[in-house]
């Protein structure tokens, strides 16, 4: 892989990483505050609750996601971006501008979602 399409998905990696850390901020800022006040009854309250704990439940997949992009920027420094981790081969352009945080070839990603699917 040449140094432009590296930087391209540092780039791109770069700004996905932002994105969440952006939005965990905000989630920080604004969603963590609950008031029984300022809500009228426990139905208000109830559902509240439940979009907060929604929204943490997101953010914590994001915080998966996080450590992916990293994990992916860090093999961009070290020189291994773009190698597949299961059988070692070169993974396409095509699937790393669709997903510049994978770490398996197509191939491999199928072969580990029909293991997923078989053993549920």
């Amino acid at each position: 892989m040449n140094k432009a399409q590296l930087k391209k998905f540092r780039g791109l990696l770069e700004e996905k990483r932002d994105e969440i850390i952006k939005k965990a901020k905000q989630t920080l800022d604004e969603d963590m505050t609950l008031d029984a006040n300022d809500l009228p009854d426990e139905m208000d309250l109830a559902s509240s609750e439940y979009l907060q704990s929604f929204t943490f439940r997101l953010r914590g997949r994001e915080k998966i996601f996080l450590d992916k992009i990293t994990k992916a920027l860090t093999k961009i420094d070290d020189g291994s971006f773009g190698t597949c981790e299961e059988c070692g081969e070169e993974i396409s352009v095509k699937r790393l501008e669709a997903r510049p945080e994978t770490n398996l070839c197509i191939r491999c990603k199928e072969d580990q979602e029909r293991r997923e699917k078989d053993y549920g």
